[in-house]
């Protein structure tokens, strides 16, 4: 991890809760970029490394395989800008 960007995660940051929002535009992507996918998900372990607690690293991850083309239709969507 670079200092540099360690340094930019401050305490107001660290006060609120992190959102990891995991989304692949169709059902074929989820199960053909899997690297992608994985990569999504270990951006919760960069949080905590950056000093969020876990338990306030909320991935959303229910609109996996949903296209992007309308957000009413995608929940975890809505989810996260509510």
């Amino acid at each position: 991890m670079s200092t540099d960007i360690a340094i930019e995660v401050g305490a107001d940051h660290l006060r609120r809760d992190a959102f990891l929002y995991a989304r692949q535009s169709s059902l074929r992507q989820v199960f053909e970029n899997t690297e992608s996918t994985k990569r999504q998900y270990a951006l919760r372990d960069r949080a905590v490394a950056l000093g969020w607690p876990i338990e306030r690293v909320h991935v959303i991850d229910s609109d996996l395989g949903l296209s992007g083309a309308q957000s009413q239709d995608r929940d975890g969507f809505q989810h996260l800008v509510s």
